[in-house]
């Protein structure tokens, strides 16, 4: 596998890279402190063809390859992370990617286009008040009458809830069915019935929208079913092993952004009469993180290689998102460390990548979850998804 970019992917990432620069950085700890998310900023992602880069062109998409996918979300997490979470892992991954493999062609040509122009904003409830790993254990209800569907429950930490257009829902249609008894529903966020309350004074990634789901009899038409009835969990975990792998390039991107962080830093603060680069333990510090982020960063364009090439990805993918979203962590933490008392004021952006990166090891399945996946798949059982 040669994980060198071609020239189109150098000009990928250098266009990014500006994008971010422009558009995100200036208003980045403004937007942190305020806890606000611009709806504008998708718009103009999606002007460039970056909110639906792997969708197919018939449906306003760019039909990049998963590496170039994996290029753009690190670029994008090196300025605002929380713009990787609201954007490419929930209105990409969960939203447009769930409607491409799953939707029908009346449910594709309805939404696709528009999600990909950035006209509407999705979301995707699978997280309960009592519903986090376990996703099969889900306690909102469907049932089914001469009219449609009634939904009727309550979903939390979903980003993008209270301001998206369209919601994916999953619910229990058949409470003897077990597992094979939840199915994914569309929802029209207008609807009545569906409500949404956001939470705010989150430790991190604050420029998203965060909210909590009401559905009190919410009734849908019977063809607002995503998939199959009673087929719910494959749309989840499908979609949820696309999130994770944009999780891990995200996390990639963090931890440079501590890199480069640390590295200006030590080049401009000086104590006993010498620039602190100079001094050996922080040059550990600095090389630490730089061999992880490189290690992180191969892991991702591998899983990016095996999906490419329709190989098998859910173990690598697994150990891409466990391992980047450690690293991520401590090379937060080192930039901590590296920046000093300075780090405890946002006048520098680190604090900031330390709160955003703890979010990490919990969404797309938690860490714990990515190494039964691991462990599982190396003793030959069922892995756990």
């Amino acid at each position: 596998m040669d994980f060198s970019l071609t020239e189109d992917q150098k000009m990928l990432k250098t266009m990014v890279q500006e994008f971010a620069q422009r558009e995100l950085l200036p208003v980045a700890r403004e937007d942190d402190r305020n806890g606000y998310y611009r709806p504008e900023i998708i718009k103009k992602m999606a002007g460039l063809g970056l909110v639906a880069d792997m969708l197919p062109q018939e449906y306003g998409g760019s039909s990049l390859s998963n590496t170039s996918h994996a290029i753009i979300v690190e670029e994008i997490g090196r300025v605002n992370f929380a713009y990787v979470v609201s954007v490419f892992m929930v209105q990409l991954c969960l939203v447009e990617l769930s409607l491409l493999r799953w939707g029908t062609k009346e449910q594709k040509d309805r939404y696709l286009s528009r999600l990909a122009a950035g006209e509407l904003l999705g979301c995707f409830g699978a997280v309960e008040p009592n519903v986090g790993s376990d996703a099969g254990a889900v306690e909102t209800t469907a049932s089914l009458d001469k009219d449609g569907w009634v939904l009727n429950g309550t979903k939390t930490w979903i980003t993008n809830a209270s301001i998206a257009d369209i919601a994916i829902i999953l619910a229990k249609t058949e409470k003897s069915e077990g597992k094979g008894g939840i199915t994914t529903f569309l929802i029209d966020t207008k609807t009545p019935g569906f409500s949404a309350r956001e939470i705010k004074g989150k430790l991190g990634i604050r420029a998203t929208n965060t909210a909590e789901v009401f559905l009190d009899n919410c009734r849908l038409p019977r063809e607002n079913v995503l998939g199959e009835v009673g087929h719910g969990l494959k749309v989840a975990l499908s979609a949820i092993d696309n999130a994770r792998f944009t999780m891990a390039a995200g996390c990639v991107g963090i931890a440079q952004a501590c890199i480069d962080a640390s590295v200006k830093y030590a080049q401009a603060r000086r104590q006993f009469n010498r620039y602190i680069g100079q001094f050996q333990l922080i040059q550990e510090m600095i090389a630490d993180t730089i061999v992880e982020t490189e290690a992180a960063r191969h892991l991702v364009y591998r899983v990016g290689y095996l999906r490419d090439n329709g190989l098998p990805y859910s173990r690598e993918t697994a150990i891409a998102k466990y391992y980047a979203s450690k690293v991520a962590m401590q090379a937060a933490d080192r930039a901590i460390q590296v920046h000093g008392g300075y780090s405890y004021s946002d006048e520098f952006p680190v604090e900031r990548y330390y709160r955003d990166a703890r979010v990490a090891p919990l969404f797309a399945g938690t860490n714990e979850i990515q190494k039964l996946i691991i462990a599982q798949h190396a003793l030959g059982l069922n892995a756990v998804t």
